[in-house]
């Protein structure tokens, strides 16, 4: 295949950008070489050669994006010669240059997760995209069909060499009927003043994961709130002799996370997903955590979470979250999470619900440490430091007991942090 073509590079990946090439049009190749730098909706990897040969045509300048499967580049092995010329005409109009001209996105039809959107930018090609995978054998001209037609090539079976999708098999199938959807309220129109900015990638694929979520979800939310007292001294008396030693000091993130692990071993139903005919409870606890990122929020997930000490969770976190904002996570490291956590108590914020990151099925919104007036044991009034902990859960998966159950778990070890030193 003289083809090299934009790769799957994450679970969510719809597209790709070419940030650059590493090699130039005539560059000798060798398997395993790094051929571009190629920006994902989460991070900034290197596309290496699967074959070596020459490089003999770039169809996807720098700072141009292609979806998944397209041509990229035309790499030539010793004894492979230029594809036809409609061929490799199409590929180029198909992928030549960045368009600044934006498409309406389509609405998405597919589950959570799923890959298949269109991009808010893309190369010109004349036409919208349907979702279909790059890995199906078919002529450019049954592509094109396809696209005019609404037919989805994954369906069809080709009659052309080797199995190869032609323009005949696109032209006698039946259109996919499109899928009902409401009305979308358009927004105002930009004015004077205003700045339109285009979707990210990033922020195109949260939009369509989280529209998702809250559809096919059936979301439920339980709320508590947690003394939080003696978890503030513990940090502050922890954090007096880290200081002292030299090493790095522990947040109050990094025992909730512990808390929150440590809750899910003992209550592990709400780590687990929807499986259609079955329910998935998952051995390990793979905790994702949410990050803010300048595009969006990205979580990358902490592995085995249940094995790991205060101390390794903290550094752990702190590694992630650093290379999470520098787009230098690598795709295992923010993919296959189980429980997912969102605190934005940093940011000042009391109390919230979060929507659940699917496929999962639990995600935790952490509010900020406040001080406020509560009554104690003996009907007193004082001054308490009071964590709200919102539960978002998946009913087809956890309920209301269970989730409740949880809350509890976890309400004991963040009242009991010295619990988790041991």
């Amino acid at each position: 295949m003289p083809y090299v073509e934009m790769p799957k590079l994450s679970d969510t990946m719809a597209e790709g950008t070419v940030v650059k090439w590493r090699k130039a049009t005539g560059d000798a190749v060798k398997a395993g070489d790094v051929l571009a730098e190629i920006e994902t909706d989460k991070a900034v990897m290197e596309l290496e050669a699967f074959e070596s040969g020459t490089l003999r045509e770039i169809y996807v300048a720098e700072g141009g994006k292609a979806r998944i499967g397209e041509k990229l580049a035309l790499l030539l092995g010793a004894n492979e010669s230029v594809p036809q010329a409609d061929d490799l005409a199409v590929s180029q109009k198909a992928t030549a240059a960045p368009s600044t001209h934006e498409i309406s996105p389509q609405p998405s039809v597919a589950a959570a997760g799923a890959n298949d959107a269109p991009s808010p930018t893309r190369a010109a090609t004349g036409t919208s995209q349907l979702p279909t995978s790059g890995r199906v054998k078919a002529s450019p001209l049954a592509r094109k069909i396809a696209r005019a037609k609404g037919v989805d090539l994954n369906t069809l079976k080709g009659s052309g060499p080797g199995g190869r999708i032609v323009a005949r098999d696109v032209e006698s199938a039946r259109p996919v009927p499109a899928a009902a959807s409401p009305p979308e309220i358009p927004p105002l129109p930009a004015g004077l003043g205003d700045r339109r900015i285009p979707l990210s990638g990033m922020r195109k694929i949260i939009a369509e994961r989280l529209l998702a979520s809250k559809r096919q979800i059936p979301h439920f939310y339980l709320n508590i709130e947690v003394d939080a007292g003696e978890l503030v001294r513990l940090r502050t008396q922890l954090n007096e002799h880290l200081e002292k030693s030299g090493q790095s000091k522990l947040t109050f993130n990094d025992f909730i996370l512990k808390a929150v692990v440590g809750a899910a071993t003992k209550v592990p139903r709400v780590n687990a997903a929807f499986a259609g005919d079955a329910v998935i409870e998952y051995g390990d606890v793979h905790l994702s955590v949410a990050v803010a990122v300048e595009e969006g929020l990205v979580t990358p997930v902490i592995r085995q979470a249940q094995k790991k000490s205060l101390r390794e969770i903290s550094e752990t976190v702190k590694d992630l979250a650093t290379r999470a904002r520098t787009k230098k996570l690598k795709p295992e490291e923010y993919q296959g999470g189980t429980l997912t956590v969102s605190n934005l108590g940093s940011y000042g914020v009391d109390s919230f619900l979060a929507v659940i990151n699917p496929p999962q099925a639990v995600i935790l919104a952490i509010g900020a440490i406040v001080k406020k007036p509560v009554v104690n044991a003996r009907d007193e009034i004082v001054i308490a430091h009071r964590l709200a902990i919102g539960l978002s859960a998946d009913h087809r998966v956890v309920d209301g007991a269970v989730g409740a159950q949880y809350l509890a778990e976890l309400r004991q070890l963040l009242e009991n942090p010295a619990w988790m030193l041991f």
